[in-house]
């Protein structure tokens, strides 16, 4: 069976799935798109290791490497198996240098825990076949990104207590000391985008 291999083009909120986000993977050597709707946890792991954000605690996907690491256990590939009424199904290709081994898993956790150890995500034909959709076939504003994130107090940032500030006019002070807060709170999407902030004024 042939694998397609694919990369992650994008996670952004779930517009149809309130508490949800939508994460875009692409043919590497294609123009399909593959998305598939996730959970908030899931999107927040998978986020952070994309921005590489290190958190003050591990989370479970951290953890999941660290125990597979004491065990002498590496992980080989993801690959994105199958769909069947409409929900995906992944395994973790894993060794432990004498054999191969499966491991069953959500997608979402499998590529939580793939970003992790740096290896490729594949898929098969089948499956993009069924669910893949063309570039051109997708919403314009399906990648647009808010650049409003909520405020936590009038001391942090300046403004009403409860209220939105548009990252633009904060300044780099007010920025660094709201991107320690969410940091301290473990609100790691928040901190990503926070730190983007900054890094476009550096």
């Amino acid at each position: 069976m042939k694998k397609i291999e694919l990369e992650i083009l994008g996670l952004s909120s779930s517009q149809s799935q309130s508490g949800s986000f939508a994460l875009v993977l692409g043919e590497k050597e294609g123009s399909r798109r593959l998305p598939i709707i996730i959970g908030m946890f899931e999107a927040q792991s998978i986020a952070i290791q994309i921005e590489k954000i290190n958190p003050t605690r591990p989370l479970t996907h951290d953890l999941f490497k660290s125990f597979a690491q004491q065990m002498d256990v590496s992980v080989r590939e993801i690959m994105i198996s199958d769909l069947k009424e409409g929900v995906f199904f992944s395994k973790i290709v894993c060794t432990d240098g004498e054999k191969e081994f499966e491991l069953d898993a959500r997608p979402s956790d499998a590529i939580a825990i793939g970003l992790r150890f740096g290896v490729p995500i594949y898929t098969v034909e089948s499956v993009l076949s069924e669910a893949g959709i063309i570039l051109s076939d997708m919403e314009e504003d399906e990648d647009e990104e808010t650049d409003e994130i909520p405020t936590t107090s009038s001391a942090s940032t300046g403004t009403p207590a409860g209220g939105k500030s548009n990252i633009s006019d904060v300044s780099v002070e007010e920025l660094n000391t709201m991107l320690n807060e969410a940091l301290e709170k473990e609100d790691y999407e928040r901190a990503a985008k926070i730190r983007d902030e900054l890094n476009k004024r550096n």
